[in-house]
């Protein structure tokens, strides 16, 4: 029988060896024996950098890994709720993409009766929103040449768990609904 890959925060053991020159297992143990489960997000990250030099990102993605693996912190939690996010390549412009999220009138065609405050808007980059219910959207657009565009809304300060894994399902069914809307 095939193992699964040891995968914390998203990331697989092979990812992180490739980029730290250690897998999770020796990031586990290390975290372990310096005592990082009294830790902070912040001190394990620091120690990371301060102790083994890790870049920024990868103190981050290490510390998250090794909240989650040992139930420090939960699949898509932040620091203030939960995240998560869905992304899209879509066969149309980026300046059009923008343009269904930032126009009421377009984004009605595939994102009926939501009453959204855009509280910033980039053009052509991302969308800043608070939604009805407190929770936070921010939508990143990247061309991928004339004619596609990738879209990554990220749905964040969700309450629970079962919140976040409601606003995937959600968001990956608008972002088919604004697929066709577009490709029409």
């Amino acid at each position: 029988m095939k193992r699964a890959a040891v995968t914390f925060g998203g990331i697989s053991s092979a990812a992180v060896k490739q980029a730290t020159g250690k897998p999770w297992s020796h990031w586990l143990t290390v975290l372990d024996q310096a005592g990082a489960k009294k830790l902070s997000h912040r001190e394990i990250a620091r120690l990371l950098q301060s102790r083994h030099h890790l870049p920024d990102w990868w103190c981050q993605m290490v510390t998250v890994g090794y909240e989650q693996a040992r139930g420090l912190r939960l699949k898509h939690q932040k620091r203030d709720g939960f995240e998560v996010s869905v992304t899209r390549t879509l066969a149309a412009p980026v300046d059009r993409v923008f343009a269904a999220w930032r126009d009421a009138l377009l984004r009605e065609h595939w994102l009926p009766r939501t009453p959204l405050t855009v509280r910033k808007a980039t053009p052509h980059k991302s969308i800043r929103i608070l939604w009805p219910d407190h929770t936070t959207l921010s939508v990143n657009f990247w061309p991928k040449g004339p004619l596609k565009c990738q879209v990554v809304p990220a749905h964040g300060r969700l309450p629970s768990p079962e919140a976040a894994e409601k606003m995937k399902a959600y968001w990956s069914e608008k972002l088919e609904a604004l697929q066709a809307f577009l490709e029409r």
